[in-house]
């Protein structure tokens, strides 16, 4: 049977969701840093698991952008959710999703982690902001009371049916209530459940540390361009002891960039002539979007002999001429009966 290739690429699992999950949770629990840039296209998170990260950040913020709006909570679940499986659906790598605020009260988060799942993401992160929420670099935020986001985390790990589905509790109390609320809030949402911590917002290296020597939890760093926290190396981040770092718009505002710069370029020149060595070539694009298997595949299902006649034709051919059967008697009764019906009321 030849290879389809809508499947993706072979897993050990029979469940490739459930074997990217379990490489997840291995991964926080290896001791080194997993390395998680933003995909903004499904054809990006394909890219990025053939350059060697270790997984795939899907971004409220970049989902957002996509549909022309602000991070400011206006996106659904549903929005979210289709995009994210799309995404996923391209990739072997653990897939991270933000899921903003868990898009509303306790049995609300129950219901965006059973949906997430079944789109086949590894995980997802819910922050301590009140809903509608901001982007966590803006100032002006406003936070929920921990016992509150206590009972979203406490919904999300009891709704989850898969164990290995990652439940991270994202704080963004460092820049409304201070550093040392965010490690409180922290170490309560850690009671709670959470299997991964992303403390937003954080200032410089002093920062991290001091997180890091209070909070026994796996972390994330969240290495955004234009914020609020001082961009660092991953030497930096896995020496401090960190366990993922995510890049959460990096890849759109490169792509956004060059298509800005690409479209001035136009409008000058009246061509895109000289943009065309800084372009990703046709082979390249259709090595990643594996146009050898799709032609492998099709080749393999349709290269075969159309036989000629119906089987039924040859049988017919077999048997002895039946003889005619006068039908004009019968065709003159269905007509008689067919301008009756029409004549009647």
């Amino acid at each position: 049977m030849p290879t389809s290739p809508y499947a993706a690429p072979v897993v050990t699992s029979a469940d490739p969701a459930a074997a990217a999950r379990l490489a997840f949770r291995r991964g926080l629990d290896s001791g080194t840093l997993l390395r998680f840039p933003g995909a903004f296209t499904p054809l990006t998170a394909r890219l990025i698991e053939e350059l060697g990260f270790e997984g795939v950040y899907i971004s409220g913020a970049v989902l957002s952008a996509e549909l022309g709006l602000p991070d400011i909570g206006l996106t659904s679940l549903t929005e979210v959710a289709g995009r994210a499986e799309q995404i996923a659906s391209t990739t072997t790598l653990p897939t991270l999703v933000d899921a903003d605020t868990g898009f509303g009260e306790p049995l609300n988060v129950a219901r965006t982690i059973r949906t997430l799942e079944a789109k086949g993401l590894s995980g997802c992160h819910i922050e301590d902001q009140v809903n509608p929420k901001r982007c966590g670099h803006l100032d002006g935020k406003t936070l929920v009371t921990t016992d509150e986001m206590v009972r979203r985390i406490a919904a999300a790990t009891a709704a989850r049916t898969d164990r290995n589905f990652v439940i991270c509790a994202r704080t963004d109390a460092r820049s409304v209530e201070g550093l040392p609320a965010a490690i409180d809030r922290a170490k309560a949402y850690v009671a709670a459940g959470a299997d991964l911590v992303f403390p937003e917002a954080l200032s410089d290296t002093g920062e991290f540390t001091s997180f890091r020597r209070a909070v026994e939890a796996p972390l994330l760093a969240n290495m955004t361009e234009f914020g609020k926290t001082r961009l660092l190396e991953t030497g930096t981040l896995a020496s401090i002891g960190f366990n993922v770092v995510i890049y959460p718009v990096t890849l759109l505002r490169l792509a956004m960039g060059a298509i800005e710069e690409g479209l001035r370029t136009m409008t000058a020149k009246g061509t895109q002539r000289d943009l065309v060595p800084r372009m990703q070539t046709r082979a390249r694009l259709y090595e990643l979007l594996r146009y050898d298997s799709y032609t492998a595949f099709d080749s393999q299902i349709f290269a075969f002999d159309i036989p000629t006649g119906d089987p039924a034709d040859r049988v017919n051919d077999e048997q002895p001429d039946a003889p005619a059967v006068d039908t004009s008697d019968s065709v003159a009764t269905t007509a008689t009966a067919m301008t009756t019906t029409e004549e009647s009321p």
